[in-house]
């Protein structure tokens, strides 16, 4: 049996909240009513996206996350634009995005390093760690804002979760497999 898997940071309900009024705002901008809007109960920040893996797999990727993540500590990430990308020919995404940051790219970084050592295949080119608030079929009628609503939140990265996503009736169902909790000390990378 295979599972759809990907890895991310939770997002807290106090940051979730004013993420989705952001989402609200751009409703406005969603002409051809395309956009399949993202419920904030399920808004995470995605570390990297590791595609259909066995349960033997979920099982090594816990044990090495575990292992390899023993010592990060936890730190801050600023979310402070919101955006509108094709993530690949048939779909593209509504997101908030993070400022440069080295410690994420650093764990994103050791997330596809992890998710190779256990067997899986990783090819994500261009790849930026993101919130999904809505996404929209690649042809589609939503208007670009000329003024994006600015996000300005701050959201701790305390915990990384191996999520499965399965279809659900009014989109995507996220499944925590397992959690692994980073140092309350905040460590450098």
């Amino acid at each position: 049996m295979n599972l759809r898997t990907f890895f991310a940071l939770p997002v807290p309900e106090r940051i979730a909240r004013p993420l989705s009024d952001c989402a609200d705002t751009l409703c406005a901008y969603d002409r051809g009513l395309d956009a399949h809007w993202v419920d904030s109960a399920n808004y995470h920040l995605t570390l990297c996206f590791t595609g259909e893996v066995t349960l033997d797999q979920v099982t090594e990727l816990e044990q090495l996350c575990r292992e390899r993540l023993k010592r990060q500590g936890s730190f801050m990430v600023q979310l402070d634009r919101l955006a509108y990308y094709k993530a690949n020919p048939r779909l593209a995404v509504l997101a908030a995005l993070t400022s440069e940051s080295e410690p994420l790219m650093e764990l994103h970084r050791q997330m596809v390093e992890i998710a190779k050592e256990a067997g899986i295949r990783y090819d994500e080119r261009d790849f930026k760690p993101h919130i999904t608030l809505a996404r929209l079929p690649a042809s589609n009628r939503f208007e670009v804002p000329d003024c994006w609503p600015q996000p300005g939140l701050t959201t701790p990265a305390d915990s990384v979760v191996l999520f499965q996503s399965r279809p659900g009736e009014r989109g995507s169902i996220y499944t925590p497999l397992f959690e692994v909790h980073l140092s309350a000390c905040n460590q450098a990378l």
